[in-house]
């Protein structure tokens, strides 16, 4: 049990990536706190999550409350950031500011602020994974604003890990997952992306969750892996 006795925090993690990511840590041993926004998404994910898993609500967009969370929980091992709306596709000449910079608020400076206040909490030995995707490396007319959030992560995953260190920070590049991220899209819409990548993937198959989840507990576990973006695509970058 590579965790055993490890607090670790998933942010975002009531839904998709996050919930696998909160249920594998707890299954390897872990101490986990998963928090979000709304406190019906924390209670149902409790639900489903093993015994001793504990949720906290906070608005990740809120400073102060972010800064409050981690007044609360105290000491920590590792922290993940999954949080994210669904997706906000739009084409430059349709664009909504307001949307774009709300898209950048959860999943960059969401991340950024979590960062600030858990690292003086973070043991020696802690890490930190953030969350990207493939889009920022591949992106398809209208992506910018997704794509331009991925390619942020990642670049704030190379600052941070050279100003945090010895302190790990790492990302987990996504490609296609069936996850609640694609919700915005209609049904038969969201199943024909599905069908179409999978056709197009070397692996044959989109991901599950517990695909990504996977990345995300192995690299709270590798000690010697910082400042690392770990694609998890089906070969999505190749097709």
């Amino acid at each position: 049990m590579a965790l055993t006795d490890h607090h670790v925090v998933v942010l975002g993690g009531t839904s998709g990536i996050g919930l696998a990511t909160a249920d594998l840590a707890a299954r390897q041993g872990a101490r986990v706190t998963i928090a979000s926004s709304r406190p019906e998404s924390a209670e149902r994910a409790l639900a489903a999550l093993p015994a001793g898993t504990a949720a906290e609500v906070a608005d990740l967009t809120d400073s102060a409350q972010v800064a409050a969370l981690f007044e609360r929980l105290g000491p920590l091992d590792h922290l993940v950031y999954t949080a994210g709306d669904p997706l906000a596709l739009m084409t430059v000449d349709t664009m909504d500011l307001d949307a774009a910079r709300a898209f950048f608020a959860v999943r960059y400076f969401g991340a950024l602020d979590a960062v600030r206040a858990a690292a003086p909490r973070l043991r020696p030995g802690g890490s930190v994974t953030l969350t990207s995707g493939i889009a920022g490396l591949r992106p398809l007319p209208g992506w910018s604003v997704a794509a331009s959030v991925c390619g942020a992560v990642e670049a704030l995953v190379r600052a941070l890990a050279v100003e945090l260190a010895p302190l790990r920070v790492n990302a987990v590049r996504a490609g296609v997952i069936r996850t609640p991220l694609w919700s915005s899209l209609p049904e038969a819409d969201r199943e024909q992306l599905y069908a179409q990548t999978a056709a197009a993937l070397p692996i044959g198959r989109v991901g599950a969750p517990e695909d990504t989840a996977e990345a995300f507990v192995h690299l709270m576990g590798q000690r010697f892996t910082t400042g690392t973006v770990l694609t998890v695509d089906g070969g999505g970058l190749l097709a």
